[in-house]
Order: structure tokens, then C-alpha cells, then sequence
């Protein structure tokens, strides 16, 4: 695994972590929507319970898996801190903080940074060449 593959699965898990509450958010609007048709025919009174137990499942499940997410993406977080913090120069700890632990896009870190674009794609180059990935993800 390269340092930008092991530093960017913060990002990618914080995203996964997003997509899954909007899933939840989609499922509680669905679980909320009330509709009820009117016809002469009898229906099964167990059917519409049976299908909001089932949304209501669906939800808590996700849930549990988000708080597993979360407690992963923290965990991971704490370690690429670890690592970014075994970096000397205070720059390059910066700019790794601020692009894998804040995800902050290219220009915002020029800004903040006082760099031009392509000075901090320069340092960013020099930065990832300093960083130690874990033995156990080599």
C-alpha cells in the first residue's frame, strides 16, 4: 500500500459513513409516509405493520453499522495521526493534516497554506515520500 492509498482511507470511509445516513435519512422519510387507499376489498391488517417492522429493521442495522464506521474512521484517524506526527518538518504535517484528516480540496490548502497550486502539489509530493506506512500494511 502506498502513503496516499493509506492516508486517503480516511476519505473514502468518511464517505461511506455519509452515504449510509443518507440511507438512513431516506429510510426514516420512507418509514414516516403514511398512505392509506380505500377500496371494498378486505386486506391483510398484518401486512402494512409487517412492512414498516421491516423499514424500521433496515434502519436500526444501518445504524449499528455506522456506529462501527464511526468508531473505524476514529480509530484510523488516531493512526494516521500517529504517523503524520512521525514527519519532521511542520509544513508537511500541516498539508497532510489538512488534505487527509480535514479533506480539504487543493485550493483551499494554497490559501490557508500562503502556496501557489503547484507549489503545494511539490510539497505534497515531498511530503508523502516521508511518510512511514505501518509494516503491517505494506
Amino acid at each position: 500500500m502506498t502513503a496516499k492509498e493509506y492516508l486517503g482511507q480516511a476519505y473514502r470511509l468518511d464517505q461511506r459513513i455519509n452515504s449510509k445516513i443518507e440511507q438512513v435519512a431516506s429510510l426514516n422519510e420512507l418509514a414516516t409516509k403514511c398512505t392509506s387507499s380505500l377500496t371494498g376489498m378486505p386486506r391483510n391488517p398484518n401486512h402494512a405493520t409487517s412492512r414498516m417492522a421491516d423499514v424500521v429493521a433496515k434502519i436500526i442495522d444501518l445504524q449499528a453499522e455506522i456506529n462501527r464506521d464511526i468508531d473505524t474512521l476514529v480509530d484510523l484517524k488516531r493512526e494516521i495521526v500517529s504517523v503524520i506526527k512521525g514527519i519532521e518538518n511542520l509544513e508537511y504535517q500541516t498539508l497532510l493534516e489538512k488534505r487527509y484528516l480535514c479533506f480539504l480540496p487543493w485550493e483551499q490548502i494554497a490559501v490557508d497554506m500562503n502556496y501557489g497550486i503547484d507549489n503545494v502539489f511539490k510539497l505534497h509530493k515531498k511530503a508523502l515520500a516521508q511518510v512511514v506506512v505501518p509494516a503491517a500494511l505494506q
